[in-house]
């Protein structure tokens, strides 16, 4: 994906209510919608959804299709069937368009409720990414932390210098 000129940054503890919409911190919401108003909403990991930018993203998933189709137009993908219906099914199933609405709202649709894992009425992180913002499930978000934190200055020193 594009960089950004701004980085999303920050964890905020939110509620899902009981028609599973859920409110988005404005600092995070505004930084989303520079690049324009479409949002995507993709599946991460179990546990964890994305929210990004329709525009980059769509350029991002464009020239990955490109790439496989001029791959498939060459012959190059004959003995490998399979990988291309696990591919087909992802792709049909990982992301959709949303829309934001008033005073940054949105509302998770149901395949994805599955895969957050989060009922109604239920705690989840809404945490910027850098580049997207993500919708944590709690238990995910701490495990995630608990795994990637120790790397994190080696990380930051990687990306700073």
């Amino acid at each position: 994906m594009p960089p950004q000129e701004m980085l999303l940054l920050g964890e905020f503890r939110r509620t899902i209510d009981q028609r599973f919409r859920l409110s988005v911190p404005a600092e995070l919401a505004d930084g989303l919608h520079q690049q324009g108003t479409d949002l995507i909403l993709a599946k991460e990991r179990p546990g964890c959804l994305s929210l990004w930018n329709a525009n980059p993203w769509q350029q991002h998933l464009q020239q990955g299709i490109h790439w496989v189709e001029d791959k498939l137009k060459a012959g190059k993908l004959q003995q490998q069937t399979n990988r291309l219906l696990q591919l087909g099914r992802l792709l049909s199933t990982r992301h959709t368009s949303i829309q934001m609405a008033g005073r940054g709202r949105l509302v998770i649709p149901e395949g994805f409720r599955e895969f957050l894992g989060v009922d109604p009425g239920q705690p989840l992180f809404v945490v910027g990414a850098s580049v997207c913002l993500e919708i944590w499930h709690p238990e995910k978000w701490v495990q995630y932390l608990n795994e990637q934190m120790p790397e994190f200055r080696d990380l930051f020193n990687e990306l700073s210098n």
